[in-house]
């Protein structure tokens, strides 16, 4: 019983009562009186279909509640995952053709059947290649680029590619885009739990209707198809242009998840739950599938959504699916009222959301803590926006580099000679100014594993020494930084053992961990001898190193 509720996460959710249910539903209409306009939004900078934005919020954010182990998340459309969809498909389709609509299905397909493998198999772990520098600076990219492409629209102009010189802005447009920008981020400062999103929606088309704002040659939404979606299943695209998706896919997977990670952790660390990244993996490549057999587009965790829902009180899994029923009605019966809403509007709920992601002071703070983390974040930052519209080269390019600098940190391991500090601690010698143990012993310590990527440097450490310092006789390693060992560095540790004594120096091993022990036992490099000599403790060790002829006090 235990696996099946861990299968299916809905079955550990608790019995609804009256209280809970008003609880529930309150959060839930909240949520959902938002998605509304914002799928419609991101679905318009996906460039697919508007509707298809309500598609997205519909049955994906059903299923992603059901099956992953984060239920307070909402799922749907973002803005990022928007970007990405149309950044990955221009230049194969025209936007809101036939053929950019199939390709985004494949999109939604091929990135949820990942997920799902990924997830079933156990491999989340995977999504930790992408740290925190890289996804700030591909994320500060992406929003300067989805804030470039929705100004045409907020400000009454066209699109950038058709603008004339001097650009003939529409002035209502600009009215209503300034204006909803306005009231959008004054409402987030001052009432941040209030649906202003569908107050300035519903407001705006009010106002358009009346005004003539569409027969005058302003753009809005148009006549949106009410009724729930059918079955879609896309044509074979061919091998050469599925194969075109394959890096869009690895990029759309691996920045979704990472969207859903932010929101997962704060919904369980306030939960005082662990986070099972597998399950939600699982869950969030179902609602992918889910989107994309209704004909949508990939699917995400929104961040301000899910903030929004645990700012509105939701507790379970319910609150989604009463935001679902809101959505499912307002498909029904309400989408006539989007027609007269301008497009500027869009643009500006667009806007709004992806404001909050500009964060220049994050760059700031990384030089301080890292000038090499903060290099690999700018040039993470300038190859997003120089590649744009092909953006996952700029994710692509930071996780090289960040692997790159990984790599280079493990191949150089910090190997110290360690000194007796005056509050009794051994620290770097030549950091602290320290007086070696004794004239004829050579104390070190590596903060790192003995495998394949340190062995080298630690055997160099231990023979530039000695050949420098010929009077050494006595060899002591600090060892208990050292938590795992393979056959590398097994390998190193025999020949240490066998040079140390031809040259008749003895090896004094301080603190080393069990398992590592135990491999070097099993290999026959700690038996017994003359000049090798154990010890549990550092204070053990220098007590025996104070008993040396030469040895400090």
């Amino acid at each position: 019983m235990s696996r099946l509720k861990r299968m299916l996460p809905f079955l550990n959710w608790p019995r609804p009562d009256a209280k809970l249910l008003r609880g529930e539903a309150m959060a839930g209409l909240t949520v959902g009186l938002m998605v509304i306009p914002q799928g419609v939004a991101y679905a318009a900078l996906a460039g697919m279909p508007l509707v298809t934005g309500i598609y997205a919020s519909l049955l994906p954010a059903l299923v992603a509640v059901l099956f992953s182990s984060s239920v307070r998340l909402s799922v749907g459309p973002t803005a990022l995952t928007c970007l990405l969809i149309s950044a990955s498909l221009t230049g194969l389709a025209e936007p809101g053709s036939a053929q950019w609509i199939a390709l985004a299905v494949w999109l939604a397909l091929l990135s949820g059947l990942l997920q799902v493998v990924l997830g079933f198999v156990r491999f989340g772990w995977l999504l930790n290649l992408v740290n925190s520098p890289v996804l700030m600076a591909f994320t500060q990219a992406a929003a300067v680029l989805i804030i470039a492409s929705q100004l045409p629209a907020l400000l009454g102009l066209g699109a950038w590619d058709s603008l004339a010189w001097p650009a003939q802005v529409h002035l209502p447009s600009l009215a209503f885009g300034l204006g909803s920008l306005a009231a959008l981020m004054l409402a987030r400062r001052w009432r941040p739990g209030f649906p202003t999103v569908l107050a300035v929606v519903v407001a705006s088309g009010g106002i358009s209707h009346a005004i003539g704002f569409e027969a005058a040659g302003g753009t809005v939404i148009g006549t949106l198809p009410q009724g729930l979606p059918l079955p879609y299943v896309p044509e074979w695209p061919g091998w050469g242009v599925l194969g075109q998706l394959v890096l869009p896919t690895l990029v759309i997977t691996l920045v979704s998840f990472l969207e859903t990670a932010s929101s997962a952790k704060v919904d369980s660390g306030q939960r005082g739950q662990r986070w099972d990244q597998d399950q939600d993996l699982i869950g969030q490549g179902l609602a992918k599938l889910a989107s994309g057999l209704c004909g949508a587009f990939p699917t995400s965790s929104s961040f301000s959504r899910s903030a929004l829902n645990l700012y509105a009180g939701a507790r379970t899994g319910w609150a989604t699916v009463f935001s679902v029923v809101v959505v499912l009605l307002a498909l029904l019966v309400l989408t006539p009222l989007l027609h007269h809403v301008p497009m500027a509007v869009l643009a500006a709920i667009v806007l709004v959301a992806i404001l909050g992601l500009i964060k220049p002071r994050a760059f700031a703070r990384l030089w301080s803590i890292s000038r090499v983390e903060a290099a690999i974040a700018g040039m993470t930052f300038a190859v997003t926006l120089l590649a744009a519209p092909r953006l996952y080269w700029g994710v692509l390019a930071g996780v090289l580099m960040a692997l790159s600098h990984f790599l280079y940190l493990r191949l150089h391991p910090r190997i110290i000679e360690v000194g007796l500090h005056p509050d009794g601690s051994l620290r770097d010698r030549h950091l602290w100014l320290l007086p070696p143990l004794a004239s004829d012993l050579y104390a070190l310590r590596m903060d790192a594993a003995l495998d394949f990527a340190t062995a080298n440097g630690f055997e160099r450490a231990i023979s530039e020494h000695i050949t420098a310092h010929p009077e050494t006789r006595h060899v002591m390693w600090i060892a208990h930084p050292i938590n795992w060992i393979d056959a590398t560095g097994t390998e190193a540790f025999g020949r240490l053992r066998e040079q140390l004594d031809d040259r008749r120096i003895d090896l004094h091993l301080v603190g080393i961990k069990l398992p590592v022990e135990q491999v070097l036992q099993r290999a026959g490099y700690l038996n017994e001898g003359p000049r090798l000599h154990l010890y549990r403790t550092e204070a053990e060790a220098l007590r025996a190193a104070a008993k040396l002829p030469t040895g400090l006090t």
